[in-house]
């Protein structure tokens, strides 16, 4: 039984404008968040279709959920999505399923506005093993609810120690490129048309977490009780408004880095780092949304806020002690900018105390009149 999300749709929480509480910044007034829905479960991805259909993801981190993609829908179900048989994998049934056609540890959706839901499974549940079969990157029809292709990654493109984390379709839809947070970051690049798939970067400093960062929480460095610290890498991904331009950085860092879209369908792999330049300093963030205008909305993980850069400025656009750790972005039909908190510190990963259900929440942006 999948649990119904727990629709707030009059619930403002507040701002805490212009002070600094975590680390000096200061926001801007006339922004705050509004609850939209919560979650038994520990969200990480959310997307909105050009029909203002919304879909969310779970991955399997600290618990086996009973949903790894739904739909939510305008009531407040949780729908599974695209049906339940591709929903019913279980760590404990791990043996008797087949990886290829069931979610087993999804990380994104991404709804494309041109009548497609794109899915990411990362295929390693718990950020650890990766199942022979799972890693894949799934077309959904939505006109019909019906699975059009499935991408599947061999351990070519998706190695253990591999994560991958966000995926962008290019305008014209003959390219994917999907960011890898594991062990070793990389950007894999997918040929739409042939289904073939290379990574990209592999190793390379840009997509590297980076060595002296130390990920906070509430001031203090996030760790696990063995002592391991936050080690994400490439994870955040956005795609300038021309389509020409990709931009991303690691969770743990705190550099942008981008690389124009052509030399990654084309350049050689050992050529690509030179095409790679630096951007600016964002501090350690996970999503990224770039829209329209160019404007990149980056959530800020270490001082409860999302923070937007227009060039070389980037300012703080609201801080919410609430909001725990700001994860994925996504911008409905009317332009308004949704964002899920997947309070990344207060899993049991890093508080054994926690229960492996963490209630997380989907906000939205608004704008005060």
């Amino acid at each position: 039984m999948i649990r119904r999300a727990n629709f707030a749709p009059t619930a403002l929480f507040a701002l805490m404008s212009g002070l600094a509480f975590a680390q000096g910044a200061v926001a801007d007034p006339s922004y705050s968040l509004k609850k939209v829905a919560s979650f038994d479960h520990q969200v990480t991805g959310v997307t909105a279709s050009e029909t203002g259909r919304m879909f969310v993801n779970f991955p399997r981190w600290t618990e086996d959920s009973e949903v790894s993609v739904a739909e939510l829908m305008p009531n407040g179900d949780l729908k599974s999505f695209p049906d339940a048989n591709w929903n019913a994998w279980r760590n404990a049934k791990a043996d008797s399923m087949s990886a290829g056609d069931h979610w087993v540890c999804v990380q994104s959706v991404v709804a494309d506005k041109k009548g497609s839901l794109w899915v990411i499974d990362a295929g390693a549940p718990a950020q650890a093993q990766v199942v022979a079969g799972a890693p894949k990157l799934v077309k959904i029809d939505l006109a019909t609810n019906a699975v059009a292709k499935v991408y599947p990654f061999g351990l070519d493109v998706a190695p253990q120690g591999s994560y991958l984390n966000d995926v962008r379709l290019s305008q014209d839809g003959k390219f994917a490129y999907i960011t890898d947070s594991g062990t070793s970051g990389a950007i894999v690049v997918v040929n739409l048309e042939t289904g073939k798939a290379r990574r990209a970067l592999d190793g390379a400093p840009s997509t590297q977490f980076e060595k002296g960062v130390m990920v906070k929480a509430d001031g203090k460095p996030l760790m696990r009780p063995d002592g391991r610290g936050v080690q994400f890498s490439a994870d955040g991904i956005a795609l300038s408004p021309a389509g020409d331009t990709l931009y991303w950085q690691a969770v743990k860092g705190n550099t942008l880095y981008s690389v124009p879209t052509s030399a990654l369908q084309t350049a050689t792999l050992a050529d690509l780092p030179s095409k790679v330049q630096k951007v600016g300093e964002n501090g350690p963030a996970d999503g990224l949304l770039m829209d329209a205008k160019g404007t990149l909305y980056i959530s800020s993980v270490e001082d409860h806020s999302i923070k937007v850069r227009n060039g070389n400025d980037v300012k703080v656009l609201l801080q919410d002690k609430d909001m725990r750790w700001p994860d994925t972005f996504t911008q409905g039909p009317d332009g308004t900018v949704y964002v899920t908190d997947s309070r990344i510190p207060d899993m049991s990963f890093f508080d054994p105390k926690q229960k492996p259900a963490l209630e997380t929440t989907l906000y939205k942006i608004v704008e005060k009149k």
